[in-house]
């Protein structure tokens, strides 16, 4: 069964995207920026037939520009573990990941990386610089929770994530970069 990779995105609309990237450098230029990475990240991932992509949106029913051959779903209601949850659940038996829009360094030999080590682990997790995470793949061992009690949007969202992974321990992937500020911009200084 082929892999399948959830891209999630929010649609890009001025002043609902990258906010906190907007605050440092402008609504026009986090949506300009978010646009670019968007595509650029869809292209570079559609494109490799080691898994299939999906781009997973929100709102559901928003229209965004895509590759041709990735579908579009909604990520549907609830905070981003239970958006997350819901895409992972839709494929209990084979292997199944999960990134964000948001990376530029990206590439799509990571996440077949990611979908090789499933055939022999339960759970893989790319770490991001902040505390978070930039992606994860599980294969059919999985928690029933992955995200009970996750603190999103900060320094801890890896390790509570991990904590509801003890009994299906992960591996980690490189760590890359997410951009949520201007100071995670590619070139500029922390």
């Amino acid at each position: 069964m082929t892999p399948v990779l959830y891209v999630f995105a929010r649609a890009p609309r001025l002043g609902t995207v990258k906010r906190r990237l907007a605050a440092g450098i402008g609504a026009l230029a986090a949506l300009t920026w978010y646009r670019a990475t968007l595509a650029r990240t869809l292209r570079r991932l559609a494109r490799d037939r080691r898994f299939r992509t999906v781009l997973a949106v929100t709102p559901d029913h928003a229209r965004v520009p895509r590759p041709r051959g990735v579908a579009a779903v909604g990520q549907g209601a609830g905070d981003l573990g239970a958006r997350m949850g819901r895409a992972l659940g839709r494929h209990r038996r084979g292997r199944v990941a999960v990134v964000g829009a948001d990376i530029p360094e990206l590439r799509a030999d990571d996440v077949a990386r990611a979908f090789r080590l499933l055939r022999r682990l339960p759970s893989c997790f790319g770490p991001a610089a902040d505390g978070g995470y930039w992606l994860v793949a599980v294969g059919g061992r999985r928690p029933a929770r992955p995200f009970a009690a996750v603190r999103w949007s900060g320094p801890h969202a890896l390790a509570d994530t991990l904590a509801n992974f003890r009994r299906h321990p992960p591996t980690l992937l490189r760590p890359l970069r997410d951009v949520d500020r201007a100071e995670d911009l590619p070139g500029r200084r922390r």
